[in-house]
């Protein structure tokens, strides 16, 4: 979710952000990402810069740090039909707004509200697992606000003001009509000859949604979660529980769009508490239902064991409680829960999960190309994940991933054809590196556990 807030326009920038002053950014190359990277890129102490080319979205993006003023940073995002941004933060942000415009952002307005060059989205904040990104949702009847339409007689160049980022201070307003800063910003462009016109030269965006009358403020947005506005207030000043920027200020007031505050609110209802509360019981500590059930069994069978059994519960006599007998009872209710784990794990069903998890990455590992030819042996290899678990299940149950095991090795043969010698090498090196057991035991327990070549 985009969280950050710049401090500047650069001079040479094609899409100011309004309300922010214009620094001089004649002593950074803009045109190379290579040379902008180079110039901060281990250039001293806390120096930094990067770039990356961007196949999908087009252009590329980059930053450094300023030479001049380490704690400031330059970032830029160039596209070829849409020109660039260019923008000073401080320089513990950069890598955040380098982050924040891969994949298609091309610049961001109005609190995080996000534009590609062709369609305006909201600001990301409902999380799609399956695709890992933010649900995007573009926003009706938007329109891009052009810094030509904002330009008139009223706007006085010689009124404006442009800074050297040596004197530039990001805590002082900037002082004076944001209008003569832009005409002052679009002179400099005519003297320079940019060829970007100022009819594409984004500004802002205007939609609905973001119209005076349609703000929130701080109390109907908390109104709309369910949570006191001080509750919500101490959320943002905290930078707490992803609170999203507001779209406006007004009256020196933070003001969000409804649609905005709406999926704050639909996230927040997704939050691991709330998906948790879903399959809660009845404990009174909201343990999961299978959680709490768990705990009721072994809360009978603790019982039993520490009350049902004369020869137990005479220890519950003062002269019998010592560390040894405490110890003793202890090991005892462990044995119970360690001898149990059915009762935790369905440790058959695992058994499964484990072994169709293996199966699907030889398959997919199968699947790749072989640019050396079908004679060199192929290379198979579980995640850590996967490995990690068949090594749980080998060490708390040995004999299920004996079966585990042999299920694997018979089906991969006969659907993937893939030999058995090179299922155990795999076994082999992943359990040895991603498991718990010494390489010793490893090895004797997979002697067993592989099954035996046929012979005819």
């Amino acid at each position: 979710m985009y969280t950050l807030r710049p401090l500047a326009n650069g001079l040479r920038t094609d899409h100011p952000v309004p309300d922010l002053p214009f620094v001089d950014d004649s002593h950074i190359p803009l045109d190379d990402p290579r040379e902008l990277e180079a110039v901060g890129r281990n250039r001293g102490e806390g120096m930094w810069g990067r770039y990356d080319l961007e196949r999908i979205a087009g252009g590329w993006r980059a930053f450094t740090t300023d030479p001049l003023r380490h704690e400031f940073a330059w970032c830029v995002r160039y596209h070829p039909d849409h020109g660039r941004t260019v923008l000073l933060v401080r320089d513990e942000d950069a890598n955040e707004l380098h982050a924040e415009w891969h994949g298609g952002p091309l610049l961001f307005r109005a609190g995080g509200y996000w534009w590609n060059g062709a369609t305006w989205f909201r600001p990301g904040q409902i999380w799609d697992a399956a695709d890992e990104d933010f649900v995007r949702t573009p926003v009706p009847a938007a329109i891009a606000v052009t810094a030509d339409q904002l330009l008139d007689d009223t706007a006085d160049p010689d009124a404006g003001r442009l800074v050297k980022v040596t004197s530039f201070d990001p805590d002082a307003p900037p002082g004076g009509r944001w209008s003569d800063h832009l005409a002052l910003w679009a002179g400099h462009r005519t003297e320079r000859g940019a060829d970007f016109p100022l009819s594409q030269c984004v500004v802002q965006l205007s939609a609905p949604e973001l119209a005076g009358d349609q703000l929130l403020g701080m109390t109907e947005f908390a109104g709309l979660a369910g949570i006191a506005a001080s509750t919500l207030r101490s959320y943002a000043s905290r930078g707490e529980s992803a609170v999203p920027l507001p779209q406006a200020t007004v009256g020196g007031r933070s003001a969000w769009s409804r649609p905005v505050a709406q999926d704050w609110v639909t996230q927040r209802s997704r939050s691991p508490e709330n998906v948790a509360a879903t399959v809660a019981g009845p404990d009174p500590d909201a343990l999961p239902s299978g959680a709490s059930d768990l705990r009721e069994r072994l809360t009978t069978r603790f019982q039993a064991l520490l009350w049902g059994r004369p020869q137990t519960r005479k220890r519950w006599v003062l002269r019998h409680r010592n560390e040894a007998d405490v110890r003793e009872i202890s090991g005892e209710l462990a044995f119970q829960v360690a001898a149990r784990l059915d009762d935790v794990i369905p440790t058959d069903h695992l058994a499964a999960t484990v072994r169709h998890a293996v199966l699907d990455e030889l398959a997919e590992q199968h699947g790749w190309d072989d640019d050396e030819g079908d004679d060199r042996t192929h290379f198979y290899a579980l995640s850590t994940s996967v490995a990690k678990t068949l090594d749980w299940l080998i060490r708390h149950h040995p004999d299920y991933g004996q079966y585990a095991i042999g299920d694997l090795v018979r089906e991969a043969q006969s659907r993937l054809g893939i030999p058995r010698d090179a299922i155990a090498d795999m076994l082999l090196r992943s359990l040895s590196m991603d498991g718990g057991l010494d390489n010793a035991s490893l090895t004797a327990y997979l002697d067993l556990a592989l099954p035996p070549e046929k012979t005819h």
